[in-house]
């Protein structure tokens, strides 16, 4: 990878550039699609980024459904003509006892994090409030269906359904503009959800905050591009789009908002 590129991307993105370089050369090499996990947004713009950068290869992103969060790459040569197949993508719906028990994306999430399975085998998990389904990556679908049959103290069971069947999710980013002092952690959150720089900066500290599903204690971590920040008991903020400074020299962006 061209040492250049580095410098627009943060040091600890770096690793996932050097992977992007390793599928992309993969590709030209073997001349074959090459299929990856499922990718948060801001790894999405990353590869993106990367793939028009520095090769002519085609490239599509897919993640069961066409508001999905989080996506499966396919990058391939110019004469491949991908298919939905090729993503690799089950669905399946959580099946429990509605009228008695109620699950949660964190419950849910922890839970199949807690078989032994890595993040990036999982696609999005959405609800419409009572119907729970989650997309998971072929490799690992028998894996998980055969040891998940509780989620909490709730017995479930994962069944399979077919993309016909997929809910409407009853979460929807808000947009919202506003302008921001500077793009620390601390700063956008407190913004946001209308709490002082000394609450926000308590909540980054205390574990209690994400940003693209990592826990990040720093508050003077500067947000970028298509980040995504998940703030315990709050919600959840997606950094949409960057529109450049005011007069005064603040930010003015684009948010995606998911207020609890």
């Amino acid at each position: 990878m061209d040492a250049n590129v580095y410098q627009h991307f943060r040091k600890e993105e770096h690793p996932f550039i050097d992977t992007v370089g390793d599928w992309l050369e993969q590709v030209t090499s073997q001349y074959a699609p090459f299929l990856t996990d499922f990718l948060d947004p801001r790894q999405m713009y990353i590869l993106e980024t990367l793939i028009r950068q520095n090769s002519d290869l085609a490239y599509t992103f897919y993640g069961g459904y066409e508001q999905a969060e989080r996506k499966r790459c396919l990058i391939y040569p110019d004469y491949y003509t991908p298919e939905t197949t090729d993503y690799g993508i089950a669905l399946f719906e959580i099946v429990y006892p509605v009228k008695f028990a109620t699950l949660s994306h964190g419950k849910i999430l922890g839970t199949m994090m807690s078989v032994g399975v890595k993040r990036e085998y999982f696609g999005d998990i959405i609800s419409d409030g009572e119907r729970w389904q989650v997309f998971v990556a072929n490799e690992v679908a028998h894996y998980v269906t055969s040891q998940i049959d509780k989620i909490g103290r709730i017995s479930v069971r994962l069944e399979e359904r077919g993309y016909t069947d997929i809910i409407v999710p009853k979460d929807e980013w808000s947009p919202e503009r506003t302008t921001l002092s500077s793009l620390r952690l601390d700063t956008v959150i407190s913004t946001v959800y209308n709490i002082s720089r000394q609450r926000s900066k308590q909540l980054v500290e205390a574990g209690k905050v994400k940003v693209n599903w990592t826990e990040n204690i720093r508050p003077d971590f500067l947000v970028d591009l298509l980040d995504i920040i998940s703030v315990r008991g709050f919600g959840r903020v997606q950094i949409q789009e960057l529109e450049g400074k005011t007069k005064k020299e603040k930010y003015r962006v684009l948010l995606g908002v998911l207020r609890k």
